[in-house]
């Protein structure tokens, strides 16, 4: 069971109060990975689009886990301040990324605007090139020998950290 704070006419904040349950299905959800349906009482069902699977996923994860969940509609376009919060960085340094033509953005007047999915295609290729640099960075330090493991056990490990954040 858990208690619901409006915060604003769009968003809410979902606070868990019975942790056994949610616990219960977070194991549920992980041994179920993929297409998933919800059934009504009068048998009729519905499968669920990815999209909506990912986030009951993320928020039963966070939920039994002991935190707080917040889920909201976020616009397609984005002020520059929402794209940087996305991104995790401040507001210059996105405006930076921006005049440096990293992320293609729209100026109306004074303001700018960047479309969402430009800002995680950005975000996924960071995250691309993060992770192939320090695979990268972890090879050459089992080949000139600063860490005793085989290339294979190197490969292995950069595999499964690839496996866990995704």
């Amino acid at each position: 069971m858990t208690n619901t704070y409006p915060i604003t006419a769009q968003a809410q904040v979902t606070q868990p109060r019975d942790g056994g349950v949610l616990n219960d299905l977070k194991s549920f959800l992980r041994a179920h990975r993929g297409k998933a349906r919800i059934q009504a009482e009068d048998g009729s069902s519905v499968e669920l689009p990815d999209e909506v699977r990912r986030v009951v996923d993320q928020a039963v994860e966070a939920l039994a886990d002991g935190d707080a969940v917040s889920v909201a509609p976020v616009s397609t376009r984005l002020t520059t301040s929402q794209a940087a919060d996305v991104l995790g960085v401040t507001r210059p340094t996105l405006v930076k990324m921006l005049d440096d033509g990293k992320i293609p953005y729209e100026q109306i007047n004074v303001h700018r605007t960047v479309l969402l999915s430009d800002v995680l295609a950005y975000k996924q290729s960071r995250t691309s090139q993060q992770r192939a640099f320090l695979g990268q960075t972890l090879r050459d330090a089992v080949a000139d020998g600063t860490y005793r493991i085989t290339a294979e056990q190197a490969d292995q490990a950069i595999a499964q950290i690839r496996q866990e954040r995704s």
